[in-house]
């Protein structure tokens, strides 16, 4: 069974931004919102050299990592383009007003 953590509402993050969760235990969480209000959650670090992710300039479903300007898709946490790398993923989803994000380890467990 997953762990969903309520983390707040989408008015708490910025249209086209981040805000970031830490939660005990785990890596920093990278929480992004898109033009088109959607969320996405990564681990905040890009795959090529563990940049903030949160940092980042948000564009469409990407955002460009703050140290050498590599786009990871906010869906997926792949690198764009021809740069290699991925950046895990974190299951998101909003509920009642709500943004709540799953504990990376009842991830692994419910695998």
């Amino acid at each position: 069974m997953i762990d969903w953590i309520d983390i707040g509402t989408l008015a708490d993050i910025p249209q086209r931004g981040a805000r970031t969760v830490k939660l005990e235990g785990e890596k920093e969480i990278a929480v992004f919102r898109t033009g088109d209000d959607q969320i996405f959650a990564l681990i905040n670090e890009c795959p090529h050299k563990k940049g903030p992710l949160s940092q980042g300039i948000v564009h469409g479903h990407a955002v460009a990592c703050p140290l050498h300007n590599w786009n990871i898709a906010l869906k997926t946490g792949e690198a764009q383009g021809e740069d290699k790398g991925c950046t895990p993923t974190i299951a998101v989803k909003q509920e009642h007003g709500r943004i709540l994000i799953a504990r990376p380890e009842t991830l692994q467990a419910a695998a």
